[in-house]
C-alpha cells in the first residue's frame, strides 16, 4: 500500500505542477456546456441526461488519455525497477478515478447552472455521477495502458474503448433516469447498480491480470 500511495502522490504532484493540462480540460468542459446553452438553452430531461453522459465520455478520453502516454521510456524503466506492475496500475486507476470524479462533479455543477436542472433527486444523481465517473475512468485507464505500447497512438484509446464503454454508458443513462422522477422498481435500480459495479470490478481484475504482460514489454 505504501508503494501505491507513493506513486499516487507522484501523479498528483505532477498534476499540480502541470496545471495547464488541468485548466485545458476545464476550459473544454466549460466551453462545450456554454455552446450547448447557446444552442439548446433548456433541453428536455432525456436530452439533458444523454448530453451529460456523452460529454463525460469525451472528457474522460481527454483527461485519462495522457496517464500513460505522458510517461517516457526512461521513466517507465525506473518505475519497473522500484515497483510491481500491480502497484503501478492500481495507483494509476486511483489517480484517474480521483481526477475524473472531480471533472464529473464540475461538469454537473455547470450543467445545473447553464442548462437548468430537470433532476428531481440531485443527491441520487450526484452519486450516480461519481459511480459513473469512476467506472469510465477505469476503462480508459486500461485502454491508455494498451495504447501506450502501440507506438503511443492516442487514437487507439477511443477505438479500443468504445465497444467496452458502450454497455456501461447505456447502463449509466438508464440508472440516472431514476433521478428524473421516473418510476422504477427498487429491484431494477439495485440490479442496474449491481451491473455497473460488477463491470467496474471486472475492469479492475482485467487490469491487474493483463497489465503485468504489458509491463514486461
Amino acid at each position: 500500500m505504501k508503494a501505491i500511495f507513493t506513486l499516487l502522490k507522484k501523479d498528483l504532484v505532477l498534476e499540480l505542477r502541470q496545471q495547464h493540462t488541468f485548466y485545458g480540460v476545464l476550459l473544454y468542459i466549460a466551453s462545450t456546456i456554454f455552446v450547448l446553452y447557446l444552442s439548446i438553452d433548456e433541453p428536455a430531461a432525456n436530452v439533458w441526461n444523454g448530453l451529460f453522459w456523452v460529454i463525460q465520455l469525451f472528457v474522460c478520453i481527454n483527461t485519462v488519455a495522457k496517464s500513460f502516454l505522458q510517461e517516457s521510456k526512461g521513466r517507465m524503466l525506473y518505475f519497473y525497477s522500484v515497483a510491481s506492475p500491480v502497484e503501478f496500475i492500481i495507483s494509476k486507476l486511483l489517480y484517474n478515478i480521483i481526477l475524473m470524479i472531480l471533472m464529473s462533479v464540475i461538469s454537473l455543477f455547470l450543467f445545473f447552472i447553464f442548462l437548468n436542472n430537470p433532476v428531481t433527486d440531485s443527491l441520487r444523481f450526484t452519486g450516480i455521477v461519481v459511480l459513473g465517473g469512476a467506472g469510465i475512468s477505469m476503462v480508459f485507464t486500461l485502454m491508455s495502458a494498451i495504447a501506450a505500447k502501440a507506438q503511443q497512438n492516442a487514437a487507439l484509446i477511443a477505438i479500443l474503448g468504445f465497444p467496452v464503454i458502450l454497455p456501461q454508458l447505456l447502463l449509466l443513462m438508464r440508472l440516472s433516469k431514476t433521478a428524473f422522477a421516473e418510476v422504477f422498481k427498487s429491484g431494477a435500480v439495485l440490479q442496474l447498480t449491481g451491473l455497473i459495479i460488477g463491470l467496474d470490478v471486472l475492469v479492475v481484475v482485467m487490469a491487474i491480470v493483463l497489465f503485468p504482460y504489458l509491463w514486461k514489454e
